[in-house]
């Protein structure tokens, strides 16, 4: 129990100070608050070994800013990637057929609709879909004849048969 109350009286003399530090070295304080209650968190973590140093609070200033600047650099990349993959921005519109196919796979059950991405999308055996799902191969070919059948209903382009559907 002393190091909890060690701890306790090391974060409120400390955090403050730390949380000033960091907000002024990233320049925001949301940031450096997540920073910092990371920090401490590590800190709490490590405090047998920690509270032995010289100086535990540069610990944790170093381990906060550190934080920060690695969430900092963290999200520049994904902006980064993000504007590399954008390329050009254009983007091709999705196809009548390739709107129909995912709207008739939403309406089958998910059981169906696995095993017909699998085998006709992502381009997997009976057996490989079965190695993958653990299902019985028997019951994935009854799951793929039965999705089928179920797409083919709602892929239909016959009016009649909507209107059959739909009643």
């Amino acid at each position: 129990m002393r190091d909890a109350e060690d701890f306790d009286t090391f974060y409120a003399t400390s955090s403050r100070r730390v949380l000033a530090h960091v907000a002024m070295m990233v320049g925001g304080r949301a940031e450096a608050e997540d920073s910092v209650a990371e920090a401490y968190l590590r800190a709490w973590n490590r405090w047998h070994r920690i509270s032995r140093y010289d100086n535990p609070e540069a610990w944790v200033r170093q381990v906060a800013y550190r934080h920060a600047v690695s969430a900092w650099r963290k999200a520049v990349n994904r902006l980064y990637a993000h504007r590399r993959d954008a390329g050009d921005g254009h983007v091709e519109a999705l196809s009548p057929d390739h709107v129909a196919i995912v709207a008739a796979l939403r309406r089958i059950p998910a059981d169906q609709r696995r095993v017909i991405v699998l085998h006709h999308l992502v381009g997997l055996s009976v057996a490989e879909i079965k190695a993958e799902t653990g299902v019985p191969a028997g019951t994935v070919t009854t799951w793929l004849a039965r999705g089928r059948r179920a797409m083919a209903a709602h892929l239909s382009d016959n009016e009649t048969d909507r209107e059959h559907r739909d009643v």
